[in-house]
Parts: C-alpha cells; structure tokens; sequence
C-alpha cells in the first residue's frame, strides 16, 4: 500500500477533521476542561458539564526542545486506559513505516513543512491519529510552560448531524484555500466519501463536481493538484 503515507493521512483527514472541530465549538463554546489520567476521565467543565464517555491521550508537542511525544512513549508511564489509542497509532506507523507515528519522540524540524508553532504540530498528530483511529473529535490544552497536550474524545454529542449546506460550503472553501493540503484533489475526495455526498471527476481529473443536500458545484484543480476555481451553490442537489 504505497499511498499509506503521513502526507496522504493528513490529506485524508484534513476536512472532515475540520468539520468536527467546527461542530466541537458549537456543542463546547467556551467551556473549560479537567482531565484525570489515572481514571481517564475528560470534562467539559461549565453549568452542565459534558463527561466524555472515552478518552485518549495522543501525547504533548513543547516548544523548549521542539519536539513531540506521544503519549505511550512517556517516561510519566500513564495507564494503557488512556494511551492504548497512541499505541494503536504506533503500531500503524511501524507496519507501514511511518517514523513519525513509530518514534516516541519527534523533532518539529523531522514534520511535514518543518512547523515551528505547538499548535500547528498538535493539529497535524491529531489529524494522523483521526484519519487511523475513526475517533474524529480532538482537544488540546495548555499545560504549562507553552506545552499542549492532545487528546482525542468520545461522546454522543459530538457525532455530526445531517450535512447542512452552508457548513458544508465553509469547510471546503475555507479547507481549500487556506489548509497546508498537499493534494487538495484526495482532501475533496476523502470528505465527500465521509459525508456521503456525490463527488464526480472530469477524466483528466482537474474537475471535480460535488452534490448532496441543498448543495452542488464544481471545484477545479491544476496539474499539481491545486485549487484554480470554486463554484458552489446552496439550494438544489
């Protein structure tokens, strides 16, 4: 399986991922959050908390030494409870021999674009594990010293609803044109498959015509696989 690559993961999973963040903020707002790893219990603190039913503890990206760890590879030792996900993600990355998911402890300089932002690294790892797992739903925080820890959580809440056009449209036009995407052509793809909208490809593949609920249009690409033109419109199949 050649095309079983971190770039190709991060692809795969960049705007369904996106889509789920949006629908986090809309279920959380501005809630708070505790964590007990030991019991592996994750919260949403506010009025009415929202108790995870499962969580997973993917691992921490810190800027002193530039680097990411992921959880099963922490001297910390926390319970398989909360790191048998992150194991499973290793597991992958050793069967298809990808270091960066294999490794316990990744330079930001080894990642795909060298990022430099914490932030930038949590999200490229969460995309990895999300695309592998099924989990869809991250969320990482502070914990001191401009270290994020990432996790990925469960809960009914969180499922997405019934495509609606107008999220549909902000995902792809926002993922499109502002994402690192290395083949914005697979992004597409892969979200439709996840959406269950109807994708079709012109044969030279430069064209891709997308319908599905209250929404239809035409997305066209060049020969490297970017986003030369957009059309989308809300109101028909």
């Amino acid at each position: 399986m050649s095309d079983v690559t971190l770039a190709n993961l991060l692809d795969d999973a960049a705007l369904y991922s996106f889509e789920h963040q949006l629908h986090l903020a809309d279920v959380a707002g501005d809630r708070g959050w505790n964590v007990n790893l030991a019991l592996g219990r994750f919260t949403l603190t506010g009025a009415q908390p929202i108790e995870c039913e499962r969580m997973h503890l993917l691992g921490s990206a810190a800027p002193g030494p530039a680097s990411w760890l992921w959880g099963w590879g922490n001297p910390a030792g926390y319970p398989e409870l909360v790191t048998g996900l992150s194991q499973r993600v290793r597991e992958f990355g050793i069967r298809y021999g990808i270091s960066e998911l294999a490794d316990a402890d990744v330079p930001f300089a080894a990642l795909p674009g060298a990022p430099d932002r914490v932030e930038d690294v949590v999200s490229l790892f969460m995309d990895a594990a999300k695309a592998i797992s099924g989990v869809w739903t991250g969320y990482n925080g502070p914990v001191g010293g401009g270290t994020r820890a990432a996790f990925l959580i469960e809960h009914p809440s969180f499922a997405l609803p019934a495509p609606f056009a107008p999220r549909v449209a902000r995902v792809i036009q926002q993922g499109l044109t502002e994402f690192a995407i290395t083949d914005r052509r697979r992004a597409l793809h892969a979200y439709a498959n996840h959406r269950g909208l109807d994708i079709a490809w012109s044969p030279d593949h430069t064209t891709a015509t997308v319908t599905g609920p209250g929404i239809a249009g035409d997305i066209t690409f060049d020969e490297m696989a970017r986003t030369t033109g957009m059309n989308l419109r809300m109101g028909g199949e």
